[in-house]
């Protein structure tokens, strides 16, 4: 019996993150506790560390493994650092910053109003990586976008 599959399978979206973590087992418990996350899967090596795991934060799935250099898979404590952040979007902010940190997040950025619409603040999770969480507060139109982005430059 032949099945044609779907070029992107349900519960995916067509970007997904992938994630790569030292200790990605408890970077998945860090994201349980600070981001309401639910574990879908994990594949781990013989020695226990993670090859491939899944989670979701609300309806986005975000796949995860462990630090893996001899794949090239390297994390950002690792590297020195990244130059990502991933855009979170929640009903509360404030509460799930403030969840973030008291589960071990560094704050990196306040929570507060933006100009562009959204109530935002920045963590950095224990484990290197970068959290944007917001929640979307007014409907703006890229004209007054454009013109509240001159007023923030014009006033530094």
């Amino acid at each position: 019996m032949s099945t044609t599959a779907k070029p992107i399978p349900d519960g995916y979206h067509t970007a997904t993150p992938y994630l790569i973590i030292t200790d990605a087992a408890k970077a998945i418990e860090f994201y349980k506790e600070a981001f309401g996350a639910t574990e879908c899967m994990r594949l781990p090596t013989p020695d226990g560390k993670l090859m491939h795991a899944e989670i979701m934060i609300g309806d986005s799935p975000i796949m995860l493994c462990d630090e893996c250099p001899e794949w090239n898979a390297l994390s950002p404590q690792t590297i020195g650092g990244t130059a990502v952040s991933i855009v979170l979007y929640v009903a509360d902010v404030d509460a799930v910053v403030n969840r973030a940190v008291a589960a071990g997040a560094t704050l990196l950025m306040p929570v507060a109003d933006q100009f562009w619409g959204d109530r935002m603040g920045t963590v950095a999770d224990p484990f290197g990586h970068k959290w944007s969480v917001a929640t979307h507060t007014e409907d703006v139109t890229p004209e007054e976008i454009g013109t509240r982005a001159k007023a923030l430059f014009a006033a530094k």
